[in-house]
């Protein structure tokens, strides 16, 4: 569990393919593991979960396997590029963004990017199997860092980047068009699933008349 406030900006360092095409090793180098962290570890790079495979000071290894390759930005990793680091929450940390949980569930896309005075705005396109879940005011995470939603569209959602997540962050780096990762409200999911099994459907096979007899809905 996370809760998107970027502690650090790492550095990949080496990418190793696995074997028989089961994802590829990656070496972060951080001052946010001056301390090793014990194998197993989790920790979210550039929002993505991933688990401590090896660690010494100042770096470690995490490996990113297929689906991990196929929904996230991480599928092609560059030696080089700089990637956000949070390690995961302890019982009894204040809860500063949202509850993230660094499974990510797609890619947007980055189609403007700009100034409006102090702060930094991205508007993103996403697919609209999330869109659904996002809100005017709502919480969404991009690449890892908890965001309030501006502005919501047809194709995606715009946010503002005050100047300490514009200096702590890439997200003012990248070029327009580029991919980013996003999770989006769990709790939002998690309602839709339930409500869903008492709203009329021909896949449910539940009508507005069964809905009212078994008192979930309005009989006038």
């Amino acid at each position: 569990m996370f809760t998107g406030l970027v502690e650090d900006m790492g550095c990949i360092r080496e990418v190793v393919p696995l074997p028989r095409g089961s994802g590829v090793r990656l070496g972060i180098a951080s001052s946010l593991f001056g301390s090793p962290p014990p194998l197993g570890a989790s920790v979210a790079v550039d929002g993505a979960c991933l688990t401590v495979v090896a660690s010494s000071p100042g770096q470690v290894s995490v490996e990113v396997g297929p689906e991990t390759q196929e929904r996230t930005t991480l599928g092609k990793p560059i030696a080089g590029r700089q990637v956000h680091l949070e390690r995961a929450l302890c019982v009894g940390d204040r809860l500063g963004g949202h509850i993230v949980t660094g499974h990510v569930d797609g890619v947007g896309i980055v189609e403007k990017s700009g100034l409006r005075g102090d702060n930094w705005d991205l508007w993103i396109a996403i697919p609209d199997m999330l869109l659904r879940y996002v809100v005017v005011k709502g919480a969404v995470c991009v690449d890892g860092v908890s965001l309030t939603v501006n502005e919501v569209s047809e194709r995606g959602f715009s946010i503002s980047l005050v100047p300490h997540t514009q200096t702590h962050t890439h997200l003012v780096k990248g070029p327009v068009s580029r991919g980013v990762n996003i999770e989006v409200d769990l709790v939002a999911k998690h309602i839709e699933k339930l409500v869903t099994a008492y709203l009329p459907s021909a896949k449910t096979g539940i009508t507005l008349e069964k809905l009212k007899e078994f008192g979930y809905a309005r009989g006038d």
